[in-house]
């Protein structure tokens, strides 16, 4: 597959993510090690006897190449439990990824900790700063952050919190597709957004027939609602088909792509749609307003999304994309490690999708960005495990800054290069 295009013979729906010329998906039936993460020594064969490596153009990763990470990112799996455990040292610096630290492993497993104690019985997390409740939107984000820890429905030592939220967050489906639990203070779409995006990652996961076919069900569901919902101008706003603006769109255009990655079909022309409405939104700086209609300056948290997004829909050499790069990094690279103190409103919202941005840009980005926000992020955690000074609340806090932290455990499709 040429960089930008899809390659031939691509299914209905999104191109495949291009990393160089290689890029690997996880397959639902492979075996995984009791801390996450595949298991040395089994087979990287999926039940049909396939390889799990995808194929980008003509090259598939060979299994001995998939295996030896696998072992890799299993043992690290295990250092961190016992990190979790008390445990003093990570693992061996030349098997741990890089620009991972003893200190990065430690703020992650408090973290997760922390977001395991906070879970409701029913599976959700609910409460922001100011007590109101989205608990699609903040159940599926704590979930996101367990699965980028190597975790599963059934291994790993968070398995029990990711089922309880799958459970939840499948229940809330309504009879339209909408993922909602109510209304969400009149915002129902950014749930359905990410809740795509969780349940399409966990189905890429799951090994139980039963609640493989729930999954599939509900996501399948929820991309006719996605697709039916979105405005004349190619975008999303709040609620279906009621408009459009940078922030729901980018949430459902990443839930599309995980859609895609897990194996089920989203509609080309969606995406076509709103690719072509962000590039209506473009600034004359390279970045992205807020919404179409109203126009306005660029916005650095939705134009570093927009990146995100455009990655995900193959436009990895578009005009557009090079732009909003180009823009994010000049805005944000003299903050590089005080960019969590109130410099762009909702700053762990803005580097949820920097950090994606710059991680999948490649080493020249995530080399001068992640090592001063990773260690930003261990200063500014909480004794009990919590992030909290967004505005927003901990579990969101908390949750993307366990996504930024393990962004280099490379165990999510979606957020890999």
């Amino acid at each position: 597959m040429t960089r930008g295009k899809s390659a031939r013979n691509e299914p209905a729906g999104l191109p495949r993510r291009k990393s160089g010329t290689v890029v690997v998906e996880r397959s639902p039936d492979r075996s995984t090690s009791a801390t996450g993460g595949l298991q040395p020594g089994r087979s990287n064969a999926d039940k049909s006897g396939r390889p799990c490596g995808r194929l980008s153009g003509t090259v598939r990763r060979p299994c001995h190449n998939i295996a030896r990470r696998a072992a890799t990112m299993a043992i690290l799996s295990l250092v961190t439990l016992l990190a979790g455990q008390h445990a003093v040292a990570g693992p061996p610096k030349d098997i741990r990824p890089k620009h991972v630290t003893d200190g990065s492993l430690r703020a992650v497993i408090k973290g997760l900790d922390y977001l395991a104690r906070m879970q409701a019985p029913n599976g959700s997390w609910q409460s922001t700063q100011d007590g109101s409740s989205y608990p699609t939107a903040m159940t599926s984000l704590a979930g996101m952050a367990f699965l980028a820890n190597g975790n599963t429905t059934s291994r790993g030592p968070y398995s029990e919190s990711i089922r309880k939220a799958v459970r939840f967050v499948v229940a809330q489906q309504t009879p339209s597709g909408l993922i909602t639990v109510g209304e969400e203070l009149g915002r129902p779409m950014y749930g359905h957004g990410f809740s795509l995006l969780f349940l399409s990652c966990a189905y890429g996961m799951e090994t139980d027939a039963k609640v493989r076919e729930r999954i599939k069900e509900v996501v399948t569901n929820g991309i006719k609602l996605t697709a039916t919902g979105q405005s004349s101008a190619g975008g999303w706003i709040y609620w279906p088909g009621g408009g459009d603006e940078g922030s729901v769109t980018v949430t459902q255009m990443q839930g599309l792509r995980a859609a895609h990655e897990a194996g089920l079909t989203v509609p080309k022309e969606t995406i076509a749609r709103a690719v072509h409405y962000l590039e209506m939104c473009k600034q004359g700086d390279g970045g992205i307003c807020y919404s179409l209609g109203a126009r306005g300056e660029s916005r650095p948290p939705i134009s570093a999304a927009a990146i995100c997004c455009l990655y995900s829909a193959g436009e990895y050499e578009s005009p557009l994309a090079k732009a909003c790069l180009d823009y994010v990094h000049r805005q944000m690279k003299p903050q590089f490690g005080s960019q969590f103190r109130g410099n762009w409103g909702h700053d762990f919202y803005m580097n949820l999708y920097a950090a994606q941005a710059f991680y999948q840009a490649g080493d020249k980005y995530w080399d001068e960005y992640f090592p001063p926000t990773r260690d930003e992020l261990v200063r500014l955690q909480k004794q009990d495990g919590s992030w909290n000074s967004d505005g927003i609340g901990p579990v969101f806090d908390t949750s993307v800054g366990l996504i930024i932290l393990q962004l280099p455990y490379k165990f999510l499709p979606i957020y890999q290069r």
